[in-house]
């Protein structure tokens, strides 16, 4: 004994119109955008076996300027990037920009980490390490040449990378500090 209907269908028909996506992350909270860099894994033995924690190294930023680094602790991955996330948006700095590039030369020292930061011509792109380049795309830079010295540990480039944009230095800057105004 068959119990199909006529007439009864269990397919959903499309609504009519179109159909907006739903938000993203990034649109939610106000354009700022993250990137996971480094996820690492901490044991510690106990009776009974391995207890393991989590670290998450985020980078946060709106692409326009504004950027920060935050690294979170927790015993599950995702509640260690929420909490990596919430620190960078705390920690965020303002990086000037001067068309898409940085304005000088720059070099970002944390730990045993060297960053060289070099402005490019348009075109060039975003030449870096990942831990770097996450750093410099989230605080909008288009073109940069960068090379690392020292220690290669992701966290130390990162906020190396992240010291160096934080001590750049506009023309009205240096115009505004000495009272002059620059010739050139």
């Amino acid at each position: 004994m068959s119990d199909t209907r006529e007439g009864s269908s269990t397919e959903r028909e499309a609504p009519a119109g179109p159909v907006e996506a739903p938000p993203t992350r990034a649109a939610e909270e106000g354009g700022i955008e993250e990137i996971v860099v480094k996820i690492g894994r901490c044991a510690t033995v106990v009776k009974g076996g391995r207890r393991f924690s989590f670290g998450a190294l985020v980078v946060a930023g709106d692409r326009h300027g504004h950027v920060g680094v935050g690294y979170g602790k927790s015993v599950e991955v995702p509640s260690a990037v929420e909490k990596g996330k919430k620190l960078a948006v705390r920690n965020m700095v303002t990086v000037p920009l001067v068309n898409g590039t940085l304005p000088h030369r720059i070099i970002g020292r944390y730990g045993a980490s060297y960053v060289v930061m070099v402005p490019a011509s348009p075109g060039t792109g975003v030449i870096a390490g990942s831990s770097a380049r996450a750093v410099l795309e989230l605080a909008g830079v288009q073109n940069v040449l960068t090379k690392s010295y020292g220690s290669n540990n992701p966290k130390n480039l990162t906020l190396a990378t992240l010291r160096g944009l934080e001590r750049l230095v506009t023309r009205d800057d240096i115009e505004r500090l000495r009272g002059v105004k620059l010739v050139g």
